[in-house]
């Protein structure tokens, strides 16, 4: 059985803070999350003194994994500047920095172990068919023969538990690892994984930044060809992490034809831009809608805007994708399109799509390693 919230504090009030005091009594303790044995929680410390809790932090996990239940534990620390700070210049966006080259430079992000390439499948706003288009593309991608994985990077808003219909908790390996959820011949991780499904997750920026180096880190991925992101929409803390945290093969933007969806994408590319992250291409979906009784063709949401905004912004177009009930049928029932209607014009979409991105990983500059990200304060 799992211990109670109340339990794990009692275990936590014997580990001492920087200072001295109780870690109870520091005043740096989120509320604790317990999910079948599963445990989450954050400590929030002012920035200067970071260097100084990554060690309590390390105790602190190790501490509640060794809790009698507990199968796995998610420490975050959270980093905040103190309020009212005199003298502090502001925030400055991220920017690639050079390093020098010959002996000694030093190298960038490591790569995830065993995993060759790693695509971010991203859109600049949410709505528009990303997480549909990033399972359909794995599976097509896994039906080139490549051994496929996939992330779900979207903390606030999984969806690879709906979309692959996938219920139990991923097993743990020796108490530290987790070991990826096998669904149709793809290795899968996602928080949706460890939490119940209407589980709210009040997490800051640092504790999503947390969760997800975890994710690709400490999950048991084996080898794989080609692990595919599910990123959440917009340009945020989780693009930035996964900028840092490895050296990303390129990121594919998804988009609807319309002008404000495209506003949007404009902004994705224009941010995997900034931090060397190649564009792999664009894919328009919900391209356009055929009537199933009559034939005729409606351009709801525009048509070939994607396209035309690749071409002006000088990256690939990948594809489009129609707007069919049979797609969103099959992803709410768990069944993607891809894997349960190989034969059908849905899937060969996708897979004329995933054999451009497979192309273009076998391609120059595959294999390359990512900039190192600074983020200036």
């Amino acid at each position: 059985m799992a211990p109670t919230k109340d339990q794990i504090r009692e275990r936590l009030a014997s580990i001492a803070a920087p200072g001295g005091a109780k870690l109870t009594e520091a005043g740096v303790l989120s509320d604790i999350m317990v999910t079948d044995g599963k445990v989450f929680f954050s400590l929030s410390v002012d920035a200067a003194q970071v260097k100084a809790w990554e060690g309590v932090r390390k105790e602190v996990e190790d501490a509640v994994k060794a809790m009698p239940g507990v199968t796995s534990a998610m420490v975050a620390l959270t980093a905040e500047r103190a309020g009212g700070a005199r003298g502090a210049p502001p925030p400055q966006p991220a920017r690639p920095q050079h390093e020098p080259h010959g002996h000694g430079a030093p190298a960038g992000p490591a790569g995830v172990p065993g995993v060759k390439s790693i695509i971010a499948v991203a859109s600049g706003k949410g709505g528009v068919g990303k997480s549909t288009t990033s399972i359909n593309l794995a599976l097509a991608l896994r039906d080139l023969g490549l051994k496929v994985g996939v992330l779900d990077a979207d903390i606030y808003g999984p969806s690879m538990p709906k979309l692959l219909a996938i219920r139990e908790k991923p097993q743990t390996i020796g108490g530290t690892r987790l070991k990826p959820i096998s669904r149709y011949d793809l290795a899968v991780m996602s928080i949706g994984f460890l939490i119940e499904e209407e589980t709210p997750m009040i997490w800051r920026g640092p504790m999503v930044m947390s969760a997800l180096t975890q994710m690709l880190r400490e999950v048991e991925w084996g080898n794989l060809d080609v692990m595919v992101v599910d990123m959440p929409p917009g340009t945020g803390d989780a693009q930035l992490t996964m900028a840092q945290q490895v050296p990303l093969a390129g990121a594919v933007i998804v988009s609807t034809p319309q002008d404000l969806a495209l506003i949007d994408a404009r902004r994705g590319v224009a941010m995997f831009k900034r931090v060397n992250v190649p564009i792999l291409g664009v894919i328009e979906n919900m391209s356009y809608f055929v009537c199933p009784e009559c034939g005729t063709r409606s351009d709801i949401f525009g048509h070939g805007g994607a396209k035309h905004e690749a071409e002006r912004l000088k990256v690939p177009f990948l594809g489009a994708v129609p707007l069919d009930m049979t797609i969103r049928e099959t992803s709410d029932a768990g069944l993607p399109v891809v894997a349960t209607q190989p034969d059908g014009p849905h899937a060969r979409v996708y897979r004329d799509i995933a054999q451009k991105l497979r192309d273009a990983l076998a391609g120059p500059g595959a294999g390359r390693a990512a900039p190192k990200i600074v983020i200036e304060a």
